[in-house]
C-alpha cells in the first residue's frame, strides 16, 4: 500500500505523516511531496521511527515520481487560513494548487483515492471532480472531502459536555466542512437528552466556529494543525483500511452521491476495496437539527457551484 501526502512538509503535513508512519501497514510505503525544499529531510526525520513503513521525500519537479503507484493520495498543501481572512479569501489562493495537483494526480495515479484536507472543502472537492472529469478518471467512489476534525471536534466538546469518556462518543456530523453547513447531529448520542436546547444550541455554534476559535487563539500564527492532522490521518487510514478489505470500516466526509440535499454532501460512508461503497442514511433528527440542514442547503449549494465554477474557468486557461 502507498500513500502519498502532496503538502507533506507544512503545519499538517508533518504530523499527519509522522501518524501515518506509525500507523500504516507493516510494508506499506510512504511518499512525501511538497515545494519546500526541505521536504527530503522530513523523509529522513520520520525514516529513523522504527515501523516497517518506509519514506521517501520529493520536492521541485519531482511531484510525479511521489504519485507513481500510489493508492491512497492525501492533500493538505495550500495555504492556512488567518486572521481575518475569509473562506472566499482563502479559496482563491488555494484553488489552483488544487486543481494543478489533481490533475497530476489524473494522470499519475488515476485509480488513487483522493483525499483533499485543502480548505474550504466545500468548494475545493467539487473543483477536483471536474478536473478529474476533464482528464476522463472521475470516479466519485476514490474522491473525498476530509470532514473528519468536525467529528474529532463534536466528539471532544459534547464528552466534557457529558463528564463521560472522549474516546467513548460517537457523533454524527453532516452537510459541509466550513460555518453553518456543518451540521453535528447531538440528538443521536444517547446522554443529549439531558442537555438543554440553549446548551445544544450552544455547543452547535462552537464546532460551528471551532475552526475560527483556533485561528484566533494562534494570534496569526497559523490555523488547526495538530487536530486536522490527527483527523487526516485517522481518515487516511481507513481508508487505506478498507481498500485492504476490512469489512465495516465507516468514516463521515464530503462526497458526491447519496444526498437529497445537494450534489455533494458529509455523510456517513462504508469504505471498500475501490473506496467508498456504500452511503449510510442519517435517519430521524431533531427539529432543530432540521432546521440547521435546511439553512445549511443554499450557502453549501452556493460553495459547491463557485468550485466548480472555478474549476472550467481553470481548465479553459489550462
Amino acid at each position: 500500500m502507498k500513500v502519498a501526502v502532496l503538502g507533506a512538509a507544512g503545519g499538517i503535513g508533518q504530523p499527519l505523516s509522522m501518524i501515518l508512519k506509525n500507523n500504516l501497514p507493516a510494508g506499506s510505503k510512504l511518499s512525501l511531496y511538497d515545494v519546500a525544499p526541505f521536504t527530503p529531510g522530513v523523509a529522513t526525520d520520520l525514516s529513523h521511527i522504527p515501523t516497517d513503513v518506509a519514506v521517501d521525500g520529493y520536492t521541485g519537479d519531482d511531484l510525479t515520481k511521489a504519485l507513481e503507484g500510489a493508492n491512497v493520495v492525501v492533500i493538505p498543501a495550500g495555504v492556512a487560513r488567518k486572521p481575518g481572512m475569509t473562506r472566499d479569501d482563502l479559496f482563491n489562493i488555494n484553488a489552483s494548487i488544487i486543481a494543478n495537483l489533481v490533475r497530476n494526480c489524473a494522470k499519475t495515479c488515476p485509480k488513487a483515492c483522493i483525499c483533499i484536507i485543502t480548505n474550504p472543502v466545500n468548494s475545493t472537492v467539487p473543483l477536483a471532480a471536474e478536473v478529474l472529469k476533464a482528464e476522463g478518471v472521475y470516479d466519485k467512489h476514490r474522491l473525498f472531502g476530509v470532514s473528519a476534525l468536525d467529528v474529532l471536534r463534536s466528539e471532544t466538546f459534547l464528552a466534557q459536555e457529558l463528564g463521560i469518556s472522549e474516546k467513548r462518543i460517537l457523533v454524527p456530523v453532516i452537510g459541509g466542512h466550513s460555518g453553518t453547513t456543518i451540521i453535528p447531529l447531538l440528538s443521536k448520542v444517547i446522554g443529549s437528552e439531558k442537555i438543554s436546547s440553549k446548551r445544544i444550541s450552544e455547543l452547535t455554534t462552537r464546532i460551528q466556529n471551532a475552526g475560527t476559535e483556533v485561528v484566533e487563539a494562534k494570534a496569526g500564527a497559523g490555523s488547526a494543525t495538530l487536530s486536522m492532522a490527527t483527523a487526516g490521518a485517522r481518515f487516511a487510514l481507513k481508508v487505506v483500511a478498507g481498500l485492504m478489505g476490512e469489512p465495516g470500516v465507516n468514516e463521515y466526509c464530503y462526497v458526491e452521491g447519496g444526498s437529497k440535499h445537494a450534489q455533494y454532501f458529509a455523510q456517513n460512508v462504508i469504505f471498500g476495496k475501490t473506496g467508498w461503497k456504500k452511503v449510510c442514511d442519517y435517519g430521524k433528527v431533531s427539529s432543530f437539527e432540521k432546521k440547521l440542514i435546511e439553512e445549511a442547503i443554499p450557502e453549501l449549494q452556493k460553495n459547491i457551484d463557485k468550485g466548480v465554477s472555478f474549476a472550467k474557468d481553470w481548465l479553459s486557461k489550462n
